[in-house]
């Protein structure tokens, strides 16, 4: 191991941050979660708007440079192709972009609106709330989840693949802010930091859920302490992961992870209430469709509700805290790929596997309650950990597809955390490809102990409140990347695609055509 790495300033800063934060919390959980309760308020009720902002900006430049001139551009150069197969593609992007979330959310979201509608005059559990529970899930899993991801993806493939140069935040920020090593290393820190906190979220999160399936399946009971062996098994898991490296344990358990979210979801399909599944899928895109703006800027300042502060702004928090990470792996399987295929393959196909998910799984559950009074919105509200599972109770085979569920979270958090170790570890090592696994497995033991620390200072609330409070700096950053990018690729020879060599070639032949007339004559 080159012990230089351990002397790079963004690992030192970061680590001990990290590092402080955990033993602060072990020592004193109750007050830990208190201050990050008052830091969740003061960002949210000041800064709600910016998330806000910011998330729809991002997603207006994107699909604006997709269609643009620049779309053509290659990430890698125009003889690049890319690395991995679009199925391996697809399957890390998933893996790695919605983590153990989407199976945490798929059933809770639209359960949870249902209970407790979006808008106030909305009754609860009724059919309208059913509709706007579907369409908002769609919303908050959609496009602009990935449009942060795609934005920080594009903007270090670019800069890693196209020019050469070391895949930092830092770098992809470069063209605007300069090259100052105290800017540098605070970007840098920053993103690391939002990482951190990110993905311990969903390994929370993903903890939580396990532990909910658990009691569920074999009658063991919820409590910190299963969740805390729950994370140090993942730990263990994505150790393992690790050390085999991106193209082998990664690539593995990516394409397990894509074939049980197949199984899965097909086995919701044709097992629950397939028609109205589709009719919920249908109706919720168009929902989904028509409120777009609305839902991107809704905030609640005449009615002083907190709903969109608890959801909305959340995902957007969350999503921005795991961008640094998410970006930087997508960017790195992704070599080969235009610009525009790159923004239309990471914003629309994830999105759309995540919708007809949420579609399956919790049109599933909004029919049961709806026609059959299975009251799992109620079970819900009790207790959200065992969301899926009670939707499982409804179908046959019920024991097996929960069971298939807890190693599918299990799986997910593996994938998420080895992705993210990896990552974190390139990100503190001046953009090494190939980071050393002591470094991956520092990051590892920290992200595993804010988990742990997170759950012991309050469970859900404090998970949420760590990702909120995080990105909150990073979301500045991301606006800068847009400047950034469009400055770098106002910079990049355009190529002649093949209709405009074949336009080319015809006028160039008519014009040879008219010339010889001329000689004739």
């Amino acid at each position: 191991m080159n012990k230089q790495h351990l002397k790079n300033p963004v690992f030192i800063i970061s680590a001990v941050i990290v590092a402080f934060l955990v033993i602060i919390g072990a020592v004193s959980p109750n007050r830990f979660g208190a201050v990050a309760e008052q830091l969740f308020l003061f960002a949210t009720t000041n800064f709600g708007w910016f998330y806000l902002i910011s998330v729809f900006i991002v997603i207006i430049f994107l699909i604006g440079l997709a269609i643009s001139k620049f779309g053509k551009i290659r990430l890698g150069g125009e003889n690049e192709r890319p690395e991995f197969p679009f199925f391996t593609w697809v399957g890390m992007l998933f893996s790695t972009g919605f983590g153990s979330g989407l199976v945490f959310w798929g059933v809770a979201e639209p359960m949870s609106h249902f209970y407790e509608p979006p808008f106030p005059d909305l009754g609860s559990q009724t059919e309208e709330a059913a509709r706007v529970a579907m369409g908002y899930s769609f919303f908050h899993w959609g496009i602009s989840q990935w449009a942060i991801y795609a934005t920080v993806g594009l903007a270090i493939a670019f800069i890693q693949f196209s020019k050469k140069d070391s895949a930092l935040i830092s770098k992809a920020v470069e063209p605007i802010t300069g090259h100052r090593k105290a800017i540098t290393n605070t970007i840098d820190s920053l993103g690391v930091i939002a990482t951190v906190m990110g993905v311990a979220t969903s390994i929370g999160l993903g903890a939580l859920q396990m532990n909910g399936g658990l009691s569920v399946v074999a009658n063991i009971p919820s409590s910190v302490w299963m969740q805390l062996i729950i994370i140090f098994a993942v730990f263990l898991a994505y150790t393992i992961s690790a050390v085999t490296g991106i193209n082998k344990g990664m690539r593995f358990l990516s394409n397990v992870n894509l074939a049980l979210c197949l199984l899965l979801l097909l086995f919701v399909f044709f097992a629950g209430p397939t028609v109205f599944i589709l009719n919920a899928f249908t109706l919720g895109i168009g929902d989904y469709i028509t409120q777009f703006i609305q839902y991107s800027l809704r905030l609640e300042p005449y009615v002083g509700g907190t709903w969109v502060r608890d959801w909305t702004v959340f995902y957007w928090a969350w999503t921005i805290a795991w961008s640094p990470f998410v970006g930087a792996f997508v960017a790195r399987v992704s070599k080969g790929r235009t610009i525009r295929e790159f923004i239309f393959g990471v914003m629309v196909v994830p999105p759309a596997i995540a919708c007809f998910w949420i579609a399956a799984f919790g049109g599933t559950a909004l029919y049961k309650d709806l026609n059959e009074n299975a009251n799992i919105a109620e079970v819900v509200n009790n207790d959200i950990t065992v969301a899926l599972f009670s939707v499982f109770d409804t179908l046959p085979m019920s024991f097996l597809m929960s069971v298939l569920s807890i190693l599918l979270i299990f799986i997910f958090l593996v994938t998420s955390a080895d992705s993210a170790t990896y990552i974190l570890g390139s990100m503190t090592t001046g953009g090494s490809m190939n980071p050393p696994v002591f470094q991956k497995l520092v990051w590892g033991v920290l992200i595993s102990a804010i988990a742990g620390v997170l759950l012991l200072a309050g469970g859900l609330n404090a998970l949420q409140t760590a990702s909120l409070v995080a990105a909150l700096p990073f979301a500045a950053v991301l606006l800068i990347m847009l400047a950034a990018i469009y400055r770098m690729l106002k910079k990049e020879p355009i190529p002649i695609s093949k209709r405009d060599i074949r336009r080319y070639r015809r006028i160039e032949k008519a014009s040879t055509k008219l010339v010889e007339k001329k000689q004739d004559k």
